[in-house]
């Protein structure tokens, strides 16, 4: 566990007024939310996640691609937010402006209380038709696997993007708007390798902004970022903001610069 915190860094997030946050699978693994890959065991362990992960996989077994998806819907509602996901919705209250982005598809964020996320892969809990009718609530006990769509009749499938897909055009311009526009961006639990999201932080220091990683391992990101702190998100973030408010309060500070 991350046990100082840079004090230039508590000065900088105490007077942000626009604070991006982009997330990633490690955040979410520390809920116990198996990652894209590891959700490959048991059953499924004989596929790979490209295998299943497809328009094309879709369109060939339409019933063990909903299985699987089945199957993580199952894992991700057994998971619950953590210390991080908590924070987040204390730092929301606490800058004049919050962007949280993910790259996951786990409604983590939104179950822990953050009222607005931009979703850049999309919501695993949703549905939509294969069609072109959108999304559709999840049904509850339906007769035939995939149900069908209520509107058209194809089948729906998840609400998530598959290899091969664009990510969600709305969603990325705001992500894209957001990250030229802050004046801090964190960057947590997120491998800065899979792109157009990678890109963000970069955005935001092309832009001008400083940008945090929150990672126990260094990323390609780890060299431009601003500030690296080496831990993981339901340690540190409560602990950054522990420090950045106490100080208002003229408590005592350990900081890197102590």
């Amino acid at each position: 566990m991350i046990s100082t915190i840079p004090g230039d860094l508590l000065g900088v997030l105490r007077s942000a007024r626009h604070v991006v946050v982009l997330t990633g699978a490690g955040f979410s693994a520390e809920s116990g939310v198996p990652t894209f890959r590891e959700a490959q065991t048991g059953l499924w362990a004989r596929f790979r996640p490209e295998e299943l992960a497809t328009p094309e996989a879709f369109a060939r077994h339409p019933r063990e691609v909903w299985d699987w998806y089945a199957w993580r819907r199952v894992l991700v509602a057994k998971a619950r937010p953590h210390a991080g996901h908590r924070a987040l919705v204390e730092l929301a209250r606490r800058v004049p402006t919050l962007t949280l982005i993910t790259q996951n598809v786990d409604g983590l964020h939104q179950r822990s209380g953050c009222r607005e996320v931009i979703e850049l892969h999309g919501n695993l809990t949703r549905v939509r038709c294969a069609g072109t009718c959108g999304t559709s609530p999840l049904p509850e006990s339906p007769d035939t696997l995939p149900p069908p769509c209520p509107c058209c009749g194809q089948p729906l499938r998840p609400d998530v993007v598959w290899f091969g897909e664009s990510l969600p055009a709305d969603a990325l311009a705001q992500a894209w708007q957001a990250a030229g526009a802050c004046d801090l961006l964190f960057s947590i639990g997120t491998s800065t390798l899979v792109y157009p999201a990678a890109a963000l932080p970069e955005v935001a220091l092309d832009a001008g902004a400083s940008v945090v990683e929150v990672n126990p391992d260094e990323t390609p990101l780890s060299r431009r970022a601003t500030w690296c702190l080496r831990g993981k998100a339901a340690s540190v973030l409560p602990l950054l903001l522990e420090r950045t408010w106490a100080q208002e309060k003229g408590k005592p500070l350990q900081s890197d610069d102590d």
